[in-house]
């Protein structure tokens, strides 16, 4: 299966600092890659550059066997785009923004307008379709922007955290639409900060972190480099998290994880249910309250925790408290 998409030794810095440093990347015909990372590992600069959005300060890239560099109008000729930020008209129909799109690619005034309504009726816009789109909720502007990737029915597509923003059902709507592109014959290069979203659609994962990749594989590739099984503990009061750490480690078999913010600790253990039981009693004699216990086999947070040293709620919670992140 050749690669539709492909970078090799990417770099990009801003000042003193490197968005993407030396970021290798190889996407095959057909599939879902998602490239799966932290705030400011260098997801959107990367799609950036393969999109021709922006040039690299060093390395290669190809979409489509056409150099990105060389022949960015060939690139942009094969690809559709749908970034983080939804990219409509608020002062048009949803059908005019679509049939604008169409005209630009150069579809004619038929085929644009034939394709506009195939679409709002494919993403469930049909009934709004001759409504402005300042009036349309952030769910249906971010349907209708990856519409727009779509009018002239690309053979390569690029969507940057498509579903960010969007309730559970829209989510859910766009992961079976993505499927269905897929299906057709579509390559999708995905960026996301879910791990549910890269674990259900993705055939290949690739974890970038600091501009650069770190591990790849499938889901279930990834979850087996974490290996065996993991006690989850959630205590009542922070100040418990030292004693019940110092527990953990006792009882497991690897590195204990505190997630300060949930007061939450995630230890690798051998001996299944036994070890849970000694967790739950070693707990009760320390006079630490529990929340919450399980044993569970690894998840995609589990690779993520190990891979970058921390977890995604530590994302989420940097970044709505401000914090610059590094695209």
């Amino acid at each position: 299966m050749a690669d539709v998409i492909r970078a090799v030794g990417l770099r990009k810095t801003y000042g003193d600092i490197h968005a993407l440093d030396g970021l290798d990347l190889a996407v095959p015909e057909g599939t879902i890659t998602a490239l799966l990372g932290p705030n400011g590992a260098g997801k959107t600069t990367a799609v950036r550059i393969l999109a021709t959005v922006l040039d690299a300060d060093e390395g290669f890239a190809e979409v489509a066997g056409i150099d990105v560099r060389k022949d960015p109008n060939g690139v942009r000729s094969r690809i559709g785009l749908s970034g983080q930020f939804a990219a409509v008209d608020e002062y048009l129909t949803g059908y005019e923004n679509l049939e604008m799109v169409g005209q630009l690619y150069g579809l004619g005034r038929k085929r644009s307008r034939d394709r506009a309504r195939e679409l709002l009726e494919m993403f469930g816009l049909a009934d709004s379709a001759d409504r402005p789109v300042k009036t349309y909720s952030g769910g249906m502007r971010r349907r209708l922007d990856v519409a727009g990737a779509l009018v002239a029915r690309p053979p390569v597509l690029f969507l940057d955290e498509p579903t960010t923003g969007l309730d559970p059902r829209s989510r859910t709507d766009l992961w079976e639409m993505i499927v269905g592109l897929v299906k057709e014959g579509a390559t999708l290069l995905l960026t996301t900060q879910y791990l549910e979203e890269a674990d259900r659609l993705a055939d290949d994962i690739v974890v970038i972190d600091h501009g650069r990749a770190i591990a790849q594989g499938t889901a279930d590739q990834l979850k087996a480099r974490v290996g065996g099984e993991r006690v989850e503990i959630a205590v009542g009061a922070g100040a418990d998290l030292p004693a019940a750490r110092a527990l953990l480690q006792q009882l497991g078999s690897g590195d204990v994880v505190v997630d300060e913010h949930t007061r939450r600790l995630t230890a690798p253990v051998t001996g299944g249910a036994g070890v849970l039981m000694e967790a739950l009693r070693g707990l009760d004699a320390l006079h630490i309250a529990v929340v919450d216990i399980a044993l569970r086999r690894p998840t995609l947070e589990d690779v993520f925790l190990t891979l970058t040293g921390h977890s995604t709620a530590e994302d989420a919670a940097v970044d709505g408290a401000g914090t610059q992140a590094r695209r």
